[in-house]
Order: structure tokens, then sequence, then C-alpha cells
């Protein structure tokens, strides 16, 4: 496997709170997670990184010999103990009251490829040179249109587009989409809504499917975004499977 990720501040926003990992256990199985977060007084770069510093710890100390139902039971109970953590540091820290984060993951091994998501950052899979959305967002715009009440285009430039349903740390109950791809896909890509927030699917297909390195990939969509403004933070984690980079 060949995978790189980076996080940037943007342009417009004077601090990151967004985090970003990838993680490979010791039986070659890789975990690839992006959290945006939100709050004041930096609660959101805490938040986030909450939810990060917990998933590598826990996906390297206990992501063992796990069947795609273990998988997808130990992804529900890491948002679940993700959005306890950032409920009992608010008890402790008062200024941090009200902050959140959006959480989209991916694992793949040997034998399987599974997405979790809360919020609007994505996961992407390409398969025979298409880049396909895996996760749906959580936002109002989002489920105005799957309700028939605005169309895409409407929603692209709706005032509230922002504005999330769903996040760890809004309530003590969560509801994680899981998401089960087939296997038969070359990369991964995840992103916070910094990057699709500035570039289309097929913008972003363009500059993978271009000539350069992972990294190389990865540094470019980042600055695609910033030249379009990059009003927010950017993260962007990127995975190539084997037979397509050395290992890394």
């Amino acid at each position: 496997m060949k995978s790189f990720y980076l996080t940037d501040a943007g342009m417009v926003r004077d601090h990151n709170e967004d985090s970003v990992i990838i993680v490979k256990n010791d039986e070659g199985s890789h975990l690839m997670a992006i959290a945006d977060g939100m709050g004041g007084h930096s609660a959101g770069e805490v938040a986030s990184s909450i939810a990060i510093k917990y998933l590598g710890k826990h996906f390297k100390e206990s992501f063992r010999n796990m069947s795609k139902v273990d998988a997808v039971n130990w992804i529900r109970d890491s948002f679940d103990e993700i959005n306890t953590l950032i409920f009992q540091h608010e008890k402790t820290h008062p200024e941090s009251k009200g902050m959140g984060t959006t959480l989209v993951l991916s694992i793949l091994t040997k034998d399987f490829l599974l997405f979790g998501n809360v919020g609007d950052s994505s996961g992407f899979v390409m398969k025979e040179d298409k880049l396909h959305k895996v996760t749906y967002d959580h936002t109002l715009v989002n489920l105005l249109v799957s309700a028939g009440e605005l169309t895409k285009e409407e929603a692209s430039v709706h005032p509230k587009k922002n504005v999330l349903m769903k996040a760890l740390g809004a309530s003590l109950d969560i509801d994680v989409d899981i998401f089960d791809c087939d296997m038969d896909i070359s990369e991964i890509l995840l992103s916070s809504d910094g990057l699709t927030g500035m570039l289309d699917r097929e913008q972003i297909e363009k500059v993978l499917l271009g000539e350069g390195s992972v990294e190389d990939k990865v540094i470019k969509l980042i600055q695609k975004a910033n030249n379009r403004g990059g009003t927010d933070n950017i993260s962007v984690a990127y995975l190539i499977r084997d037979g397509k980079g050395e290992d890394k």
C-alpha cells in the first residue's frame, strides 16, 4: 500500500480544527480517519483530536483477527466511546461546552472494506478509474434534497448548507452510518468538507487520475481548494492499494 495524509488551515480560518490519521496494525490492516471539529475557544480541535487519538491507539491495540461483523461492532463501539469521551471532557472543561466533531473512517483488511461516518466529512473509492462517493452527508440540505424539497443545485448554494444534523458530541445517542464496500477498488480517499466544499467529485477525480505520487496528489487537492477560496480547514487522507504503489 502507498498512503499519505495532510491537513491545512485553509485561506480564511486562523487555526485548524481538523485531525487526521492513517495507521497500519501488525496484521496489515489499515485505518484511515478524518475528524472535523467544531466549537469555540479551540474546543473544535480538542474534540477532533480526542476522536483521532482514541482511534489510532484503539486500532493498534484491539483490531485483530476480526470478521466483518466484529469490525462493524468495533466501529459502532468506537464511535460511542469517542462520543462519551467528548461529553466527559466537557464536564471537566466548561469552556468547551458545545464542542463536537464529524468523523469519517475506513478500515481495509485483506478480506473487507468498511466505512463509518457521522457528519459531513466524506469517504470515496476509486473503481475502474471512476471516483464514487460512499458516505452520506448528515446535513440539513442533504435531508431536504432527499425529501425532494431542494435540488442538488439549490443545495450547493443554500445559506444553511453547512448546518449539520449529526455530530459526535451533539447527542448522547449516536447513530453511525456503516458502509460495506466490495474489494474491487484501487484507491480510498477521505476528506473533510473543506475539500468537497471547494471541489466537486469530477475535479477531485481528475487530480487522482493525473500524474504524480500519492503525496503530490494530496498536496495538489489542497492547493486547488485553497485556490478556490479555501474557506475552511482542508484535510485529505489517500491510500492506493497494492499493485499501484510501493508499501510505505
